[in-house]
């Protein structure tokens, strides 16, 4: 890990102004009561006694408060009540006790000194100490709670332990990319030779949980030089003007600790576009303002890196991208299927493992996710292993690490009747079968009708043997001719649908959509973009681009694909009801098969 760097500060004025206010509240308020309990009570026969016997040095007599308080040689104070004793006076003049002065109330003038002055400035001091040092932490880096100008990024220095471009797998693109900017740290003689100059500012973009802030990690890591990390929403202030004063103050920092790096997370929280809105002079708009005068206003030969990190880049202002400022932008992108078995070996190097694990088979099963994703099917694998009581993690762990991921645990309360669980059995080996008689489909790897807390009832997994960046319109059809099998198959032998293919509806409405809208599949639209993509990164909906009337004919054209794909569906398990049957009555039967299984008694004779 990176260590961080935390600048002691010096206690404020504040603190000093508040402990000394305290030690006047305490001495006007609490050394009364200290000096109240140190009087000795005693009755009044007690103190004629004392008077007689020549021990008593002052009094003081106080008809208000109908008693007397009275000291010795030794200073100890006493009191006592008031009784009707008409020769009072005579006796304390007779004794050469003075009782018209005032009496001292304190123990000793050491003890009184000692209280009033030494102890509450040794207790609020360290109160105000300790205070000042959970203010301090707070705020972050070491600032205090008052310095809302101050830029509160995080410093770390590289340390032995710290992240390496070795610990980051499936984006050697990236990688590659940034390899650069460490050998122009190290060597930037041997770019200014050429004429060569690094880019001021590297923009990484990607869905979450590619591994974007790893990377500047990492980056910070083979530099070896001081990393400045903060997110874009700390530069985000309730006052105007304090978030550009961060970010001048940020690069201030930077400027003093160069050769750095300067990390911006989630840059999209201050740079987002400026046209298009109402107010024209709020915070975040200062804010972005100074940002694009800073980067301007270094020169290359500083060695400070921008570095930023976001996944919505729709959403930036065209001048934080122009050259000059984020000169490099850094795609970092879903991992492919080398990809997700090497980042599956780094983080399952950090568990106890099986030698035989086929990395590339739960690679393939895990298609699509994010190297997030995959560090939990480890982790989620290693539960898996201490739940059955053993102590390395196996092949078996892993696949159902990833049917918890996308399905959820198992509900082992979860009770079907007979008759549900056979329409379950049905409407899974639905999707099976179509999928299996029909081409350039995915083959079946596990069908299952054990509920899951996900809600669903059961599933079927296709896995691809490699990935696809390219899909046939055919492809595409036969997808969603798979999605309708299910409801395909309720149809065909109970003459009956149920609510089980909601999901898949879902689905298949979403790919015939996008074949009208986004990939120019029907004959009617053609090479016509209907839609627009929102939030590419972030799994957002699409905005409509054309008119009512044409939104009408897209709706029929999304219902005849699927209508035609249904009814292909439908057609197919017609034609192999037998083995429909077959398949069935034997998933019934175990509740979860695996793909060998299926085709075996598919392809018996």
């Amino acid at each position: 890990m990176m260590n961080e760097i935390k600048e002691p500060r010096k206690p404020l004025i504040y603190y000093y102004l508040i402990v000394f206010l305290a030690i006047m509240l305490f001495n006007a308020l609490l050394m009364p009561i200290i000096a109240e309990r140190q009087i000795k009570e005693v009755d009044y026969s007690t103190f004629m006694q004392m008077v007689e016997e020549g021990k008593v040095d002052k009094a003081e007599v106080s008809e208000t408060e109908n008693s007397i308080l009275f000291s010795d040689h030794d200073e100890a104070v006493y009191r006592t009540g008031m009784i009707q004793d008409p020769d009072l006076i005579e006796r304390l003049t007779g004794a050469g006790v003075s009782f018209t002065g005032e009496i001292i109330q304190q123990a000793s003038p050491i003890l009184s000194f000692l209280l009033t002055w030494v102890l509450p400035f040794v207790i609020l001091g360290l109160i105000g100490r300790a205070v000042s040092k959970k203010v301090a932490q707070q705020a972050g880096g070491g600032k205090n709670a008052l310095s809302f100008g101050e830029s509160n990024a995080r410093v770390y220095v590289p340390s032995e332990e710290g992240i390496r471009f070795s610990d980051v797998a499936g984006v050697d693109e990236a990688k590659e990319s940034l390899a650069e900017i460490v050998d122009y740290l190290h060597n930037p003689e041997r770019y200014r030779e050429v004429g060569a100059k690094m880019p001021k500012g590297v923009l990484l973009v990607g869905p979450p949980g590619t591994g974007k802030t790893m990377l500047a990690k990492a980056l910070a890591g083979e530099a070896k030089v001081p990393f400045f990390s903060i997110s874009g929403s700390e530069f985000v202030q309730m006052f105007v003007g304090m978030g550009a004063h961060k970010v001048r103050d940020l690069f201030n920092q930077a400027k003093k600790k160069a050769p750095c790096i300067v990390f911006i997370d989630e840059i999209d929280a201050i740079g987002q576009s400026r046209s298009g809105r109402l107010s024209t002079n709020d915070e975040r708009e200062q804010t972005l303002n100074q940002l694009l005068t800073e980067m301007d206003g270094f020169e290359d030969s500083t060695g400070v890196i921008i570095l930023a990190a976001t996944n919505r880049p729709e959403s930036l202002d065209p001048a934080l991208l122009r050259p000059g400022r984020f000169d490099r932008r850094v795609n970092v992108e879903l991992p492919d299927l080398q990809g997700r078995e090497a980042i599956l070996k780094v983080h399952a190097s950090k568990v106890n493992t099986d030698p035989n694990i086929n990395y590339t088979q739960v690679a393939r099963m895990a298609s699509g996710a994010s190297g997030a994703d995959l560090a939990n099917i480890i982790n989620e694998g290693a539960l898996c292993a201490v739940r059955e009581g053993r102590k390395i993690v196996t092949q078996e762990d892993l696949e159902e690490s990833i049917e918890v991921v996308i399905a959820g645990q198992i509900k082992k309360n979860a009770i079907m009747t007979e008759k549900e669980k056979r329409i379950v059995a049905y409407h899974e080996i639905g999707h099976a079968l179509v999928a299996a008689e029909q081409t350039h489909t995915a083959p079946v790897q596990k069908i299952t009708i054990v509920p899951r807390t996900s809600g669903a009832l059961g599933y079927t997994m296709q896995v691809q043997e490699e990935d696809r960046y390219l899909l046939s319109k055919t492809e595409l059809e036969n997808h969603i001719a798979t999605l309708t099998g299910g409801r395909a198959a309720e149809e065909l032998i109970f003459g009956s649908i149920t609510t089980g293919a909601s999901n898949d509806i879902e689905k298949a409405t979403e790919i015939a959509r996008s074949m009208v809208t986004r990939y120019g599949m029907d004959e009617n639209f053609g090479m016509v973009a209907l839609e627009k993509q929102d939030s590419q990164y972030l799994g957002g909906g699409s905005t409509t681009t054309c008119s009512a009337e044409t939104q009408k004919h897209i709706d029929k054209a999304v219902v005849n694909i699927i209508r035609e794909q249904y009814d292909k569906a439908f057609n197919i398990l017609s034609e192999n009801r037998t083995k429909l049957e077959e398949l069935a009555d034997h998933l019934f039967e175990k509740e979860t098969i695996t793909g060998e299984e299926f085709m075996e008694i598919l392809e018996a004779e």
